[in-house]
C-alpha cells in the first residue's frame, strides 16, 4: 500500500508540475513518464522512462524506435509500444493538417517537416509521390515502392496511371535515404528524368523530387536536376 501511495503521489505531483511549467522546462524523462502513464496505469514508470532514454539516446529516438528494438528493453510490451506509436502517428497527422487544403508552395516548410517526420528516420528506403490538384493542393501522399530505387519502366507507368486516376495536375516525388547521405544516386537521377518525361506527355507537372533524411532534404529542382 505504501508503494502504491508513493507512485500515485508522484504521478499527481508530476502532472501538476507539467500543467504549470513552460514546455521547455519539462525534462525529457518526465515527459516520457507522462506518456507512459497511459501504457502503465499502475506502478512507477520513471525507471522505464530513463531506461528507454539511455537505450536510444534521446526523446525523439525513443518515439521513433522500431518495434523490434523496443521489445528488447525490459518492461516494454504491446501497451508501451502502442502508446509510443500513438504519439508518433499523432505528430505526423498534426503536421499533415498544416499542409492539407492549402497550396503546397505556401506551406513548403510545413510539408518538408511532415515528410521528414514520416520518412526521415525510416530504416527502409521508400518512394512516395505527393499528388496535387490544379490549385497545387495535396490530394494524396502514396507509397509507390519500398526498397532501393531502380530505373525500371514500372515507375513512370504506375505513377502517371495513378496521377490520372486522381485527376492530379502535378506531382512531387520524394524518397528517403536511410544512410543519411543526401547525395542523389545515378539511379535517382535517371528515375526522375524518366518520370518527368512521362508526365510531360500527359501535361502533368513534376514540381520537384526531394530526398529526405533525418536531418535535412535535397531538392532536385534547387540543384538544377529537374
Amino acid at each position: 500500500m505504501d508503494d502504491e501511495q508513493h507512485y500515485l503521489g508522484h504521478r499527481a505531483r508530476l502532472r501538476t508540475r507539467f500543467l504549470q511549467a513552460e514546455d521547455s522546462q519539462v525534462p525529457d524523462y518526465e515527459l516520457l513518464e507522462l506518456i507512459l502513464f497511459a501504457a502503465k496505469p499502475r506502478g512507477d514508470v520513471k525507471p522505464l522512462a530513463k531506461r528507454l532514454l539511455k537505450t536510444f539516446g534521446s526523446f525523439d529516438k525513443v518515439i521513433y524506435a522500431d518495434e523490434a528494438s523496443l521489445r528488447q528493453v525490459h518492461e516494454v510490451g504491446d501497451a508501451v509500444i502502442a502508446t509510443l506509436k500513438t504519439v508518433r502517428v499523432s505528430g505526423a497527422r498534426m503536421l499533415r493538417s498544416e499542409v492539407e487544403n492549402k497550396p503546397v508552395i505556401q506551406t513548403w516548410t510545413a510539408l518538408m517537416d511532415y515528410c521528414r517526420l514520416k520518412l526521415g528516420r525510416s530504416k527502409v528506403e521508400e518512394f512516395h509521390v505527393l499528388f496535387l490538384n490544379h490549385k497545387h493542393i495535396l490530394i494524396a501522399d502514396e507509397v509507390m515502392q519500398r526498397g532501393t530505387i531502380n530505373h525500371t519502366s514500372v515507375y513512370p507507368r504506375e505513377i502517371i496511371k495513378r496521377a490520372l486516376e486522381l485527376s492530379a495536375s502535378a506531382i512531387i516525388l520524394m524518397h528517403n535515404h536511410p544512410s543519411g547521405d543526401l547525395t542523389p544516386s545515378k539511379a535517382d537521377i535517371e528515375v526522375t528524368q524518366k518520370i518527368a518525361e512521362a508526365a510531360r506527355a500527359v501535361s502533368i507537372a513534376v514540381h520537384d523530387h526531394v530526398i529526405i533524411t533525418e536531418h535535412g532534404n535535397y531538392s532536385f529542382k534547387s540543384f538544377g536536376l529537374l
